[in-house]
């Protein structure tokens, strides 16, 4: 009898280091994925100033503030602040900061909009040693939207969500909290936070190392999120019960299409939310921010993996680009950002 309870003690003792040591290489996994989202280490220098901010501050000066989420204080601007009748709220994609979509929010300044960006945790200008993971997001978007309601300036305007990626999974996932949003649009955001984590650990572990992985991340996602952990864009949308439009390249490799909130529509019982696939040639993660034009001179000039914003950025910043070039860069998708104005403005009509 005690050589068998020897046994046991031994057994629970190894199942239990077994467990922590598996904890403890998915904490490790997971910072790798979650590291901190940094800007270019000068975004004034004469090769990177076209894509960032400083090309242009000129014409669109800009408000910097400060808001809490959770334990850290979080950077944000306003974009346009002499339009006070609509407000248009931007989350940005993992990996970066929201200067990284400039031009997209000048672009909305000129149709009369105030635009309201911030560095998510662990992303750009704000504070963290990560961006911890996939639902952070949600929650920084309603510290944002929390801070946007006591500001006597910003909370006099009717309110819409604009995000991409991490932040097109925000805009819907922030919806499960109580706000006053009259319209979001999403661009290629994912609708389920686990199930983009378990894909993620399919292309880092392969098919059998995610399936002994899942438990793991899923526990880990659960520590980190407390009662958030389960937080989702469908749930948010189908309460909020407001507009709602999902975009998503058909060529997406980051946020595939079949993860992404546009291919929920038999789970999404929302009347009001409409639902567009992004076609052709480039309709990848990041490509379709960008002309045609711009996308077609990358193609033929630089081959390579022309669907990411990294790589794109890179081509113009070398020293043989031109201005015309570096105009080309910062060039919007006009039709796409009249679609989505188009959107807005019916809604709050």
């Amino acid at each position: 009898m005690k050589k068998q309870v020897k046994i046991a003690l031994a057994l629970i003792i190894g199942a239990a280091v077994l467990f922590s040591l598996m904890l403890d290489a998915t904490s490790f996994i997971m910072g790798g994925q979650f590291g901190r989202g940094e800007y270019p280490e000068d975004r004034s220098s004469e090769q990177t100033a076209f894509g960032w901010y400083p090309a242009f501050a000129a014409d669109y000066p800009r408000e910097e503030v400060e808001f809490p989420s959770g334990k850290l204080m979080l950077k944000g601007w306003i974009y346009g602040a002499e339009h006070t009748d609509k407000l248009l709220v931007f989350a940005h994609g993992i990996g970066c900061g929201s200067e990284a979509y400039v031009n997209q929010f000048c672009w909305f300044v000129d149709q009369g909009w105030c635009v309201f960006a911030y560095d998510a945790a662990g992303s750009g200008d704000s504070p963290g040693d990560s961006s911890v993971g996939l639902v952070q997001s949600a929650l920084d978007l309603n510290s944002a939207l929390t801070f946007i309601e006591q500001d006597e300036r910003l909370n006099q305007m009717p309110k819409v969500l604009l995000g991409h990626s991490w932040g097109g999974f925000a805009v819907g996932g922030v919806l499960n909290f109580d706000h006053d949003i009259k319209a979001a649009a999403s661009l290629s955001g994912y609708a389920y936070p686990l199930e983009m984590l378990d894909q993620g650990a399919v292309n880092v572990l392969g098919k059998g190392g995610a399936m002994l992985f899942r438990p793991f991340s899923h526990i880990y996602n659960k520590i980190v999120f407390g009662k958030y952990a389960k937080l989702n864009a469908v749930d948010g949308i189908n309460k909020a019960n407001i507009p709602f439009l999902a975009m998503h390249g058909e060529s997406d490799e980051f946020v595939l299409y079949s993860l992404g909130i546009i291919s929920q529509q038999d789970r999404i019982t929302n009347p009001y939310a409409e639902f567009y696939t992004i076609s052709g040639d480039f309709s990848h993660h990041n490509d379709y921010f960008h002309t045609d034009e711009c996308n077609r001179y990358v193609a033929a000039q630089y081959p390579g993996d022309e669907s990411s914003q990294e790589y794109l950025l890179s081509v113009f910043s070398n020293s043989h680009s031109s201005d015309a070039d570096k105009a080309l860069f910062r060039a919007v998708n006009e039709p796409l950002l009249e679609q989505i104005n188009a959107f807005y403005e019916k809604a709050l009509s």
